[in-house]
């Protein structure tokens, strides 16, 4: 089992925003969390990355416990969110090359030059952050996101802000 989720519960205070919630997902499989606006799927998503704490319930990746794996399991995770930022100074080539090192990957120029030409944002190599719009920026997070060749690839709202072209192309 590459994810297991067992009895997964989280509280802020009083509001309980993920409750008793358990699913395992097998290597090779997507799943999609789904749900109304504020029912814990990306609270849920950010305890599987180990970056809420659970209030209750267990986690194991790669059949292994978040709780005292963490380090290691996370050199095979990646995740990207509509809504997380990049340094908006920087160019977005200046910014995957950030992530390459973070991922120590051999050959980043070429890996990077590959989710480029995969999410269609080679010509955007060069602008800065701040100049894009929010469906470039999705797409520059999803090259961040493939960039290491995750064995767990985590994604949240992954088309947010892509016009129906590109989310076809992003989904395919």
């Amino acid at each position: 089992m590459l994810v297991e989720v067992e009895n997964l519960g989280k509280t802020f205070g009083e509001f309980r925003a993920v409750d008793n919630v358990s699913f395992g997902i097998e290597r090779g499989e997507i799943i999609g969390l789904l749900g109304a606006n504020g029912a814990g799927k990306t609270t849920t998503i950010h305890m599987i990355l180990g970056l809420i704490t659970p209030t209750s319930g267990r986690i194991s990746i790669f059949g292994k416990s978040m709780a005292t794996h963490r380090g290691e399991i996370l050199e095979h995770v990646n995740f990207t969110s509509p809504y997380a930022t990049f340094p908006f100074r920087l160019t977005v080539l200046e910014n995957l090359k950030v992530f390459a090192r973070i991922y120590n990957l051999k050959k980043p120029r070429e890996r990077i030059d590959e989710q480029l030409e995969r999410f269609g944002i080679t010509k955007l190599r060069d602008k800065a952050i701040s100049g894009l719009s929010s469906g470039e920026n999705t797409r520059v997070g999803l090259c961040k996101a493939f960039m290491n060749d995750p064995k767990l690839l985590l994604l949240d709202e992954p088309t947010a802000y892509l016009d129906p072209e590109i989310a076809w192309q992003v989904k395919n």
